[in-house]
């Protein structure tokens, strides 16, 4: 999911190019935007199912 977030317009390519230009490399940058989609998928989830965060 993350590599494909990189390859097209998309947030997730915006996020990793603003990682990059804050210096981190290319695996470091790819593992905030995996964190960051997790993040996102848990707070969807959580949403839909009533779990309080």
């Amino acid at each position: 999911m993350a590599i494909t977030q990189i390859r097209h317009p998309t947030a997730g390519h915006s996020y990793y190019q603003r990682k990059r230009s804050e210096g981190k490399g290319r695996k470091e940058a790819l593992r905030c935007l995996k964190r960051r989609l997790a993040d996102v998928v848990y707070r969807t989830m959580a949403y839909r199912t009533g779990i309080p965060l």
